[in-house]
C-alpha cells in the first residue's frame, strides 16, 4: 500500500517542507558521489561512502558512552543523520511521506514551528531506538524517525482526509482512495508489530530502527498538542 497524495489543500507555500527534501536529496546525491565516483578502494580500508555514514550516522554506544567518540560530538549526528539514507528506495520513500503528509502539518502548526517540530521529532526518534538498543555499533541514518513524528501530527489533524493509494498484490494492482485513518493506523500497527519481533534478534548488520519511527509518531502527537497555535489558520 503507497500514498500518493491527499485531498487535504494547503492554504500556504510548504517552504519548510521543500526545503527538508531538498536538503535531503543534495546529501543523497553526495552519498552517491561517494560511493560511485571515487577510484578503487585498496583492499583493507573503509569505503568512503561507508566511511561517511559511520561518521555522521548516529549510533547508539556513542551517545550513551559506551564506546568512544571523536568527530564529530554524537549529538551532533543526531541531526546529521536525518539527511542521510541507505539507498534510493529508502530516501524516496520517506521524501514521498513527508511531501504528502508534512505540507498540511506545516500549514497548521506554520513554518517556523512545523522546522522545530520536524527536529525534534527526529531527537526523540533517534533517542527511542537508543534506549532499545544503548550499547549498538551500527550507525542510524534516514529521515524516518522525523518523517513518522509528521505522520502522528497529520493523524490527528486530519483523520478523514482521503489518501489516493496504490494497493499492489502480485498482479493486483489498483489505485484507491483510502481514509488517512487506516492508512497510517496500518502503517503504525505495522512498526509496533515488527519492533516487538525484532527484540529477541541480534542483528549487528543494521536493518530498520523500528523503534526510531514508533518513538517519532509518539513524539509527533505530543508535539503537535504543544506546538499546535490555539486559534487555527484553518477557522
Amino acid at each position: 500500500m503507497i500514498p500518493l497524495k491527499d485531498d487535504v489543500p494547503s492554504q500556504s507555500p510548504p517552504v519548510v517542507t521543500v526545503l527538508l527534501i531538498a536538503l535531503n536529496v543534495v546529501a543523497f546525491l553526495y552519498q552517491m558521489s561517494l560511493e560511485f565516483g571515487g577510484a578503487a578502494v585498496p583492499r583493507g580500508m573503509v569505503p568512503p561512502a561507508e566511511a561517511f555514514v559511520f561518521e555522521f550516522g548516529v549510533i547508539p554506544c556513542r551517545l550513551t558512552g559506551a564506546c568512544p567518540a571523536d568527530f564529530p560530538h554524537p549529538l551532533l549526528t543526531i541531526f546529521t543523520s536525518m539527511f542521510l539514507h541507505g539507498g534510493l528506495f529508502h530516501i524516496a520513500s520517506n521524501m514521498l511521506y513527508l511531501w504528502i503528509f508534512g505540507n498540511n502539518v506545516e500549514d497548521t502548526l506554520g513554518h517556523g514551528r512545523f522546522l522545530l517540530f520536524y527536529l525534534l521529532s527526529g531527537i526523540a526518534a533517534a533517542v527511542g531506538q537508543t534506549m532499545v538498543s544503548p550499547t549498538s555499533a551500527v550507525p542510524m541514518i534516514g529521515a524516518s524517525g522525523a518523517v513518522s513524528g509528521v505522520l502522528g501530527a497529520y493523524l490527528l489533524l486530519f483523520p478523514y482526509a482521503t489518501i489516493l493509494t496504490l494497493i499492489t498484490f502480485g498482479f493486483f494492482i489498483r489505485f484507491v482512495h483510502v481514509p488517512a485513518i487506516i492508512v497510517l493506523g496500518l502503517w503504525i500497527i505495522v512498526q509496533f508489530a515488527n519492533g516487538f519481533l525484532s527484540l529477541g534478534m541480534r542483528s549487528e548488520g543494521g536493518g530498520v530502527a523500528w523503534f526510531a519511527h514508533i518513538a517519532g509518531f509518539v513524539a509527533g502527537l505530543a508535539l503537535l498538542l504543544l506546538m499546535r497555535p490555539r486559534r487555527s489558520r484553518r477557522l
